[in-house]
């Protein structure tokens, strides 16, 4: 499938309904969505692969790796984005397997299976510092290779803190579109710079 198709199929994924901000809830776009995973799929991690989206949200990555042929596990702890993601993934005809488990838990750990490949958009942190921590340490336990959307400029950070553990192999710079969803947005849009980073597991 190439790059444009996926896009086009995953604007037709829905949002979240009753977006949280302390959650840090904002729908991926659909172009961010299709680079992630195409590009994951150019390099063997997808097709034919077993996929982990940690924090799915409303299941776009999830859906666009279905797309392209992975076996796809959704691991999120909001009800209403899970549900919303199931409906998503029934309206377009995708197999996603759902768990509902808090991330940052001791259960995740065991209700959470290895995998070959993870995709991720976890919180930036904006309301909870450090709120993507969990997320690359489940990561980094359950698969070999991570995709991951985080703010421009962590790489540094990121390296630090995987240092011993796993290696970011490449980084691919992005945008991510925020329209107005909350009282304390000012602008109809905003514009975030992002990279999207490969990391390896040592």
């Amino acid at each position: 499938m190439k790059l444009r198709q996926l896009e086009m199929l995953l604007e037709r994924v829905s949002g979240f309904d009753n977006p949280s901000a302390e959650r840090e809830q904002y729908q991926t776009p659909a172009p961010l969505a299709a680079r992630l995973v195409h590009m994951a799929m150019m390099a063997g991690d997808i097709s034919g692969c077993t996929v982990l989206d940690l924090g799915s949200g409303t299941g776009i990555l999830a859906i666009g790796a279905a797309f392209l042929g992975a076996e796809v596990t959704a691991v999120e702890d909001d009800v209403e984005a899970i549900r919303i993601a199931g409906a998503n993934a029934r309206d377009l005809g995708c197999n996603i397997r759902f768990i509902r488990t808090d991330v940052t838990s001791e259960e995740a750990l065991t209700l959470v299976p290895n995998c070959d490949t993870v995709i991720m958009n976890p919180p930036f942190g904006a309301q909870a510092e450090h709120a993507d921590r969990p997320f690359i340490d489940l990561a980094l336990q359950k698969a070999v290779t991570i995709y991951g959307i985080f703010n421009a400029g962590s790489g540094p950070f990121i390296s630090s803190y995987i240092r011993g553990r796993g290696e970011i192999i490449a980084s691919i710079e992005a945008g991510l579109t925020i329209p107005r969803t909350f009282r304390f947005h000012s602008r109809d849009r905003h514009e975030i710079p992002v990279e999207i980073y490969i990391i390896r597991r040592l």
